[in-house]
């Protein structure tokens, strides 16, 4: 896990045409999206089309991963963040737990740009796996440049799965979905990039990284 600094980032909306600052405090991000071995050895489950150790995980939904994030919690002992409620594949966020959980889409952003302001991190071939150079298939985490913090595959490789619903009025429950995949053009894969999906939906080219709250210190 990468300690992130607090930061503000700006989000926006192409729909309503809407831009907001938004406050990120610190947290932990897995430095590397979470690999088909990780998976396995918490869930016992390999969902992912093509196998490898090394490569992120895919074909996993939304649900899917905040259910890891809970049963990784618990393998630690450390207090679940999510309460599911598996009828409606929902979940609330108990904002106060110190357990795993998918980044929201402001600490994704912010932990994406790293403290730089363009659409990328770095040059694109040297950071991202994409539809340019990735020979039309998933490729081992880890293999480009990270950003500045030591964030590997935050662009390119697999979309990540956030918290976040993506726009309720129009589209329900649906999920946002950043940092674009090993298939997409060169214009998804950039910071600013926002897609969505149904909670239940996968696919081979999503798969999440995990994040933890920072303590309060103590007073």
């Amino acid at each position: 896990m990468v300690a992130v600094p607090s930061g503000q980032v700006t989000l926006s909306d192409r729909r309503t045409q809407s831009s907001w600052p938004v406050e990120v405090a610190p947290f932990e991000m897995s430095a590397l999206p979470v690999t088909q071995s990780w998976y396995a050895r918490v869930t016992g489950r390999r969902p992912s089309s093509a196998q490898g150790e090394r490569l992120p995980v895919e074909s996993v939904s939304w649900w899917d991963a905040v259910q890891f994030c809970n049963t990784l919690s618990q393998r630690e002992e450390l207090t679940p963040a999510y309460r599911l409620c598996a009828d409606a594949e929902t979940a609330e966020w108990d904002a106060s737990a110190d357990g795993y959980r998918l980044p929201t889409e402001a600490e994704w952003e912010h932990a994406c740009r790293a403290g730089t302001t363009g659409p990328r991190y770095g040059q694109l071939d040297e950071v991202a796996w994409y539809q340019g150079n990735s020979d039309g298939r998933i490729h081992s985490v880890g293999g480009k440049q990270p950003n500045a913090w030591g964030l590997y595959d935050m662009l390119g490789n697999v979309w990540d799965w956030c918290w976040d619903v993506y726009d309720a009025e129009v589209y329900g429950t649906y999920r946002v979905l950043r940092g674009g995949g090993w298939a997409d053009e060169h214009w998804s894969c950039r910071a600013s990039v926002r897609r969505r999906s149904h909670p239940t939906f996968r696919i081979d080219d999503v798969g999440f990284r995990i994040v933890r709250s920072t303590p309060l210190p103590q007073l």
